[in-house]
């Protein structure tokens, strides 16, 4: 169950990352549920979440897997990036983004990440860029539809699914099916870049 104190410890938990931006975040979940006429526990169920899960989400905004935003973007027919970041998309024949411009949406602490389309109308893929913090921690298996695409362009990054971890150096790349269970975690003592692409 979600209660007061479970949001308060969330909130201690990403001390550091700039708190408004999870507000937002669970203001906008909640607000495109509610516009596509799911209640909590209808939407929990056509995304395959759990309910208690997804409630946290709407109130704290934290620690919501990219591949579920994805998931909710396409389920409620939005961009991510509006998802993300309230902004509308507007372009739809190209899109620079030059180097470290990509829309920065930090979402908990250890993950970084920038919108390489953040602008760009109608994806069928979101790319992004990804920095992961050296860590002692388990990475977080997720699964979503679809399939994903890993590029490492600093460091170790180590893939875990749930019978196996892939070390992946400078220059690796995978494809994978992202319904297996699956979770990047930092395999270096400094910071570790990959590129994500996820279709679903």
């Amino acid at each position: 169950m979600v209660t007061e104190k479970s949001i308060d410890a969330a909130a201690l938990a990403v001390d550091g990352v700039d708190q408004r931006q999870f507000r937002e975040l669970a203001q906008r979940i909640a607000g495109l549920r509610d516009a596509c006429g799911y209640t909590p526990e209808s939407f929990a169920e056509r995304l395959g979440v759990d309910v208690e899960i997804y409630q946290a989400y709407e109130q704290t905004g934290f620690d919501v897997p990219a591949s579920l935003l994805l998931h909710i973007a396409n389920v409620c027919n939005v961009d991510m990036a509006e998802l993300l970041t309230g902004t509308t998309t507007k372009l739809n024949t190209y899109q620079v983004v030059r180097a470290k411009k990509g829309k920065i949406v930090d979402r908990f602490p250890g993950y970084h990440f920038q919108d390489l389309a953040y602008n760009y109308a109608n994806k069928i893929m979101q790319p992004l860029l990804v920095t992961l913090d050296p860590s002692d921690e388990l990475a977080e298996l997720v699964t979503h539809a679809g399939q994903e695409f890993n590029y490492v362009t600093q460091g170790t990054i180590i893939l875990v699914f749930a019978d196996r971890e892939v070390e992946l150096q400078v220059g690796d790349s995978v494809y994978f099916d992202p319904s297996i269970p699956h979770g990047q975690r930092c395999g270096s003592d400094s910071p570790a870049t990959f590129v994500t692409v996820i279709a679903e």
